[in-house]
């Protein structure tokens, strides 16, 4: 049985989620493939090769894939699927992942399951369903089984001591009407949010910008990242990078950090997993002082400007 694994990765480095999931699959099978698809990714097949429990790595380095189209790395995929005759195929829940794993699923026609967060069995798995709040047990048909993994739910295997071969995938790519224009990015100097072992973040209570600049101000402090609800992004007080939850970033730092935040559900369902959860609201009757490890009933902004005065 072989798992195929669809790398994450920026074209020069590979991302630690794509370490998640290959702890996922090795849950299944010893047998664990690994896709990297872009261009000028050498390197990040390299890093591939060299994680724990990894035994073949394919490597699909064109211009096509450069921007990691979700159309483009649905086909190289199933090439590489081909190839490797793969029981399994699973994507990272990241941006990318989210978007070409039910193309692959759509040009096989099979069914496929989003978000799994255990492996029960090779063809049973868990996965959160209505914005995290129910936790179901699935079970599969489907050959091959298509998925994304949730990175924050696996503990990432080790970056060094496989020796896995990286071997050159050919893949045919369909002409299409329309063609990657551009792209911006911001630079920061603060932790990503993804990787970050500590999050500070932000809701309505911060009120406005100001209050939103105390947080950043914490942040640096603390070297923390900075996260925020959907509501502050909706009415434009923080980028919609920081954002976190079902329709945001799924984040599993050491420390969270949560102030000014209710606690919907949506949001829970992006920051559950971190080991220690800290929640500062006005609001007695917060759903967040229900899953927190400890609160303070207290207005957000001062307190983070007690916080700052005091380190």
């Amino acid at each position: 049985m072989t798992i195929l694994v669809i790398a994450d990765n920026d074209n020069a480095s590979l991302r630690a989620s794509t370490r998640s999931a290959v702890a996922a699959a090795r849950t299944i099978s010893g047998d664990v493939h690994v896709l990297v698809c872009g261009s000028g990714c050498q390197a990040a097949a390299e890093a591939a090769a060299a994680c724990e429990g990894v035994s073949r790595v394919y490597l699909a380095d064109v211009p096509q894939l450069a921007h990691q189209l979700p159309e483009a790395v649905a086909e190289a995929a199933a090439a590489a699927l081909e190839k490797s005759g793969a029981s399994h195929v699973f994507f990272v829940s990241s941006t990318t992942g989210k978007a070409a794993m039910p193309r692959l699923a759509g040009m096989l026609g099979k069914s496929a399951l989003t978000d799994v967060c255990a492996v029960a069995a090779p063809d049973t798995f868990k996965r959160y369903i209505y914005a995290g709040g129910v936790l179901a047990t699935v079970r599969t048909s489907a050959v091959p089984v298509i998925a994304t993994i949730r990175p924050t739910a696996f503990a990432a295997v080790e970056p060094a001591g496989g020796t896995a071969a990286v071997e050159p995938l050919d893949v045919s790519f369909k002409s299409r009407a329309f063609a990657f224009v551009s792209e911006e990015a911001q630079l920061s100097d603060k932790p990503d949010l993804l990787t970050a072992r500590r999050v500070v973040a932000g809701g309505r209570g911060l009120i406005d910008e100001t209050g939103f600049a105390e947080l950043e101000k914490l942040a640096d402090k603390i070297g923390a990242a900075v996260g925020s609800t959907r509501a502050v992004v909706d009415m434009g007080l923080a980028p919609n990078e920081t954002q976190v939850g079902q329709t945001g970033k799924i984040v599993a730092p050491e420390l969270y950090f949560a102030f000014g935040i209710s606690g919907a559900i949506q949001h829970v369902a992006g920051m559950k997993d971190s080991k220690v959860i800290v929640a500062v609201n006005k609001d007695p009757e917060a759903p967040i002082f229900e899953m927190c490890d400890y609160y303070l009933e207290a207005d957000a902004v001062e307190t983070i400007k007690q916080l700052e005065a005091k380190l």
